[in-house]
């Protein structure tokens, strides 16, 4: 079972960083073209598109990722007081 939650919470890590990484790609021209950031936007954008939809960007800034990446975190605390109840 701690394995279990292990895992989960190094992926939900894992797309944090990800989705992180696909913020800064923005910051250099023809990243997020390349096919790493190709590959990096069909893993990033489905999770990203309902937030967008709730939070349009405001002039060049995007704040929706910040928010995606809070309900991430939201999401890993959740986890952890799950799997803690259920241990004990």
């Amino acid at each position: 079972m701690i394995e279990l939650h292990n895992i989960l919470q190094y992926a939900l890590t894992f797309y944090m960083y990800a989705i992180i990484g696909y913020i800064l790609m923005s910051w250099f021209p023809g990243a997020r073209e390349s096919s790493f950031g190709q590959i990096l936007g069909k893993i990033v954008e489905p999770y990203l598109e309902p937030f967008r939809k709730f939070i349009p960007p405001l002039g060049m800034i995007d704040f929706s990722p910040i928010v995606a990446i809070f309900a991430l975190q939201f999401a890993k605390v959740g986890l952890s007081q799950l799997f803690q109840m259920l241990l004990f």
